[in-house]
């Protein structure tokens, strides 16, 4: 059985893809194309550089993926809220009802990634768990 967090980020991804460009590759493919990035890989990166919308939008995919996995599992609409500076300052914040249940802070977004892909699904399993716990503690 496919990972729900998997299961929703792929569906956000592919959602996005108008031309079929992703059409022909694998769910994991696509995932370490977008958010998989070797120590190598970010040595190759700025420390300092202005991050682009695409990099934006992929990072809200990921909390707009958690959102909907939330919404499987417990049933309540959450909504994303993200702010981010064209330097790569920014939050994003994941809402359900009256809760904030997923609190981001980003500093150097343009480096934001994962080591493999299996980091990125257990980093995606603890926000999602994290969301659920925080919820359930603070529900009337």
């Amino acid at each position: 059985m496919e990972n729900l967090f998997v299961k929703t980020l792929i569906g956000q991804v592919r959602a996005l893809d108008q031309f079929g460009t992703w059409a022909n590759k694998g769910n994991e493919e696509i995932l370490n194309e977008k958010y998989v990035k070797t120590k190598e890989d970010l040595k190759n990166i700025p420390v300092i550089a202005d991050i682009d919308e695409r990099q934006i939008q992929d990072i809200r995919l990921i909390f707009q993926a958690i959102a909907l996995a939330f919404e499987t599992r417990t049933g309540i609409m959450c909504s994303v809220v993200m702010e981010m500076s064209h330097e790569g300052f920014g939050r994003a914040v994941v809402i359900a009802d009256k809760i904030v249940v997923l609190n981001k802070f980003f500093k150097d977004a343009h480096r934001y990634s994962f080591r493999s892909y299996e980091k990125l699904v257990e980093e995606g399993d603890k926000m999602l768990e994290s969301a659920i716990a925080i919820y359930d503690e603070y529900k009337k």
